[in-house]
């Protein structure tokens, strides 16, 4: 029965010239290390090794068996270490920054892909310090940084659009919005129950920036939810209408909690982008984040 244990102390061995060495290598005692040259020794039925007043040197024996087994060994470690690498990376704490309005959209779709992940709520500017000072291994943003310590790449888009409940009667908003008349549909919209995230109204302001030319809307948020997510739930089981991520909105719509209002080509795309810190150790998983996203973003 061949003993791997023996042969990796051999290699070892001869590649060092000493005992001690190899056992340092090993993370054994050195005389478990010349206990498995003995028993290879045995089994092989030649001696390996003759001592030297600075170690041993190999005799014509070990350097036939040398030739013989080095190549296989070599690729039988690099398999182990390479089973060891993909064990570790789907097993280590990987650490996620995320705004919490993508969190149960984006976010949440990670757990089902990885076993151990420390989230973090933080916005795109508090994200990427993280990120870059390597307190976090990645980071979901919506905006591009000009960075050279860490790695940025594309996951897709998103974009704003108006919803609203789905009891809600938005046949002259949709008359409105067919005839281009930007009065009325203003008008309506005005006369409505508002939703929003934030009481600075971020995303009903940029809305009526791109699409109406106004810096300002007239309307007054009645509620102020401070997480999107969450926001639309509650929007689903009330009246009343919100701006909002079409991501975030895209399963209240698919499931008819919610209904689309507006989506309009007068309101740019946002890029969504993943941060990583520049470390082999966690290229693999990269990947997969990467790509599960993609997916979700597509």
């Amino acid at each position: 029965m061949v003993n791997l244990e023996w042969y990796r102390t051999f290699k070892s061995v001869y590649k060092n010239g000493n005992f001690s060495l190899a056992a340092k290598e090993l993370f054994i005692s050195q005389p478990a290390v010349s206990q498995q040259i003995s028993m290879l020794e045995a089994h092989v039925g030649y001696k390996l090794f003759n001592r030297k007043s600075k170690g041993v040197e190999p005799t014509e024996y070990a350097k036939l068996l040398n030739n013989l087994i080095i190549e296989a060994l070599d690729r039988l470690e690099n398999v182990e270490n390479g089973f060891r690498s993909k064990a570790f990376d789907a097993n280590r704490l990987i650490t996620v920054g995320i705004s919490k309005h993508f969190f149960s959209c984006i976010g949440s779709n990670l757990i089902a892909k990885f076993d151990y992940i420390d989230f973090s709520f933080q916005e795109n500017d508090a994200l990427f310090e993280l990120v870059n000072a390597k307190k976090l291994d990645f980071a979901i943003v919506t905006k591009k940084y000009d960075t050279f310590d860490t790695l940025q790449k594309e996951l897709g888009v998103i974009r704003q659009i108006i919803v609203g409940s789905g009891n809600l009667d938005a046949a002259m908003l949709h008359s409105a919005i067919n005839k281009n008349d930007y009065e009325a549909t203003e008008n309506w919209l005005n006369e409505q129950k508002w939703y929003s995230h934030d009481s600075g109204i971020p995303h009903i302001k940029l809305f009526w920036l791109h699409v109406f030319n106004k810096k300002r809307p007239s309307m007054v948020s009645n509620y102020i939810i401070p997480s999107e997510y969450e926001m639309l739930e509650v929007l689903s089981n009330n009246s009343g209408v919100a701006v909002s991520w079409d991501i975030n909105a895209k399963s209240f719509i698919q499931k008819d909690k919610l209904q689309l209002l507006w989506k309009t080509d007068h309101m740019p795309a946002t890029t969504v982008y993943l941060l990583s810190a520049k470390n082999a150790g966690i290229n693999s998983v990269a990947q997969e984040i990467e790509e599960e996203l993609k997916m979700i973003l597509g």
